[in-house]
């Protein structure tokens, strides 16, 4: 991302997700905080009374796009509602964006930790302040460039108590990364927490899709690079298996998009579902040597 400047990537999730509050019956993922973070109302429309952006057009990519975004997003809280029922009481979300879920939290015990880079942190807290959103107590602002910080002594001054079960949510990042930033921060999340969960989206490299899709990836690359924020890591299913081994992970499950489709939008009418197969989640738990 340019130096200073917010990432224009979590702009652009936040609208599709406040896009699908609006365009999709019924809901995937039911975000209420999703329009009122990008200061919309009810019907999308912003203070001028103009109708915004909400890339909610019905072409197959935006819709296959958006489905992946929102599924994404039910995967990570649905993982984090199992976890809080045995014992999680940390939450951390990598590359927050404009993640509303600190400020819905059900849990009053649950701290959520958003981490972000500095700019896209001050951004953020600007919306909450337009949008009259108050910070609760239990959610914690985590200012950090996973290029160059040491993401473990971040979480600690923040107060993350490392001997506490953690849920990582890293959604939405590693395609922006270097392989030496993914790797380090990989390591660094292994030794956080003990029985911890990581969920993590990644996608395949271009050679492993299909020639549409090729084209396509071509279209989206060039958009994020001229962004400021080009893809730099790319991965297969069984590089990504032994990469998180590598670093204290084993990989638990990993849903390409048939498994996100027959588990999320299986029977819709509209025809919202993952049409493509480049993007891909997954969940890790630390290797023991129990």
């Amino acid at each position: 991302m340019l130096q200073g400047v917010p990432a224009q990537s979590a702009y652009r999730v936040a609208l599709r997700r406040a896009a699908h509050q609006l365009a999709d019956q019924p809901l995937v993922f039911v975000d209420p905080l999703a329009l009122r973070i990008l200061g919309l109302n009810a019907q999308g429309r912003g203070s001028t009374g103009t109708n915004q952006d909400l890339r909610a057009p019905d072409r197959p990519a935006s819709k296959s796009l958006r489905a992946f975004l929102v599924a994404r997003s039910r995967f990570a809280e649905e993982m984090l509602h199992g976890a809080v029922r045995t014992g999680t009481r940390q939450y951390v979300v990598l590359g927050a964006g404009l993640d509303t879920f600190a400020y819905r939290n059900p849990y009053p015990h649950l701290r959520v930790f958003e981490v972000d880079h500095p700019a896209t942190q001050q951004w953020k807290q600007t919306l909450l302040q337009q949008a009259d959103m108050a910070v609760p107590p239990n959610a914690i602002h985590v200012s950090a460039d996973l290029q160059q910080d040491g993401l473990g002594e971040c979480l600690q001054r923040a107060g993350f108590d490392a001997a506490q079960r953690t849920v990582f949510a890293w959604l939405g990042v590693v395609p922006y990364l270097p392989r030496t930033a993914l790797e380090a921060t990989l390591q660094e999340l292994a030794g956080s927490a003990a029985h911890s969960v990581l969920l993590m989206d990644y996608c395949l490299p271009r050679h492993a899709l299909p020639p549409i899709e090729q084209l396509e990836f071509d279209s989206l690359a060039a958009r994020v690079a001229a962004a400021g924020e080009p893809f730099q890591t790319w991965l297969e299913p069984q590089e990504a298996r032994e990469l998180l081994a590598r670093h204290g992970w084993q990989v638990r499950c990993d849903l390409g998009h048939d498994a996100i489709n027959e588990r999320y939008f299986a029977g819709r009418a509209d025809g919202l579902a993952v049409l493509r197969s480049g993007a891909r989640v997954l969940t890790a738990e630390p290797i023991t040597n129990d």
